[in-house]
């Protein structure tokens, strides 16, 4: 049976029209019913990714975000998201990335990469892709691969990274300051029986990705392990 139904739908679209503590305290149970679904979602897609990818030891509570936004610094006011979100990190120094996914009405997707690297990660895969990018372009120019995630994604700087030619042959590439895909979803996959099996399927799909990006971050120039 599917994990997601329209218990979860139709209390995210309520909430959508009706993001106030009011309505919320007054809903509680359809949140309850709706988080339920959502546990039992991360737990089994937790599942599904063990089966080809070692993941770091997290329950599926705690693998998913929490509802409630933060709205100190934000001019949205709103106290609720109107998504519900998770995410799973790969497992000891040696791996590195993270499988994302996001359930919205209208808006379902899964993805996974390198959303926002520290500056000394980002300028190491920039220097590890100025030596050789052919590993990424691979990755990149597989057609299952691009048919599937279509073009990386990530904040691109409009010139050149400091101390990279602007005429470098990889430029396209040293441009980015985050390095990740995402795939979407229709509603009717989403409440499909099988749609953690094409959720898993989408994420086997990247690993060659973050195999790469690991190769990058865990080695120096020299190709020696640094971690």
């Amino acid at each position: 049976m599917a994990t997601i139904t329209n218990t979860t739908f139709d209390f995210l679209k309520k909430l959508k029209k009706n993001n106030n503590r009011d309505w919320f305290t007054e809903n509680k149970k359809l949140y309850q019913a709706s988080h339920e679904e959502m546990i039992a979602l991360a737990d089994s897609i937790f599942q599904k990714i063990s089966a080809f990818d070692q993941l770091e030891e997290i329950s599926a509570k705690k693998a998913l975000f929490r509802i409630y936004r933060d709205v100190r610094f934000s001019k949205n006011k709103e106290p609720y998201k109107t998504n519900r979100s998770g995410y799973y990190t790969r497992k000891g120094a040696e791996r590195r990335g993270s499988y994302y996914f996001s359930i919205e009405p209208g808006n379902t997707f899964i993805g996974g990469g390198f959303y926002q690297p520290e500056p000394s990660d980002l300028n190491h895969i920039r220097q590890q892709i100025d030596l050789d990018a052919s590993p990424l372009r691979k990755v990149l120019a597989n057609k299952k691969f691009k048919e599937y995630y279509g073009e990386m994604l990530g904040e691109q700087l409009k010139t050149a990274p400091r101390d990279f030619d602007k005429d470098h042959p990889d430029i396209d590439l040293l441009r980015y300051k985050g390095f990740y895909f995402m795939h979407g979803f229709t509603d009717k996959e989403v409440l499909a029986d099988d749609f953690e099996d094409k959720a898993a399927e989408g994420f086997k799909l990247i690993l060659p990705f973050m195999e790469v990006m690991t190769e990058y971050l865990t080695t120096d120039l020299n190709g020696a392990p640094i971690v």
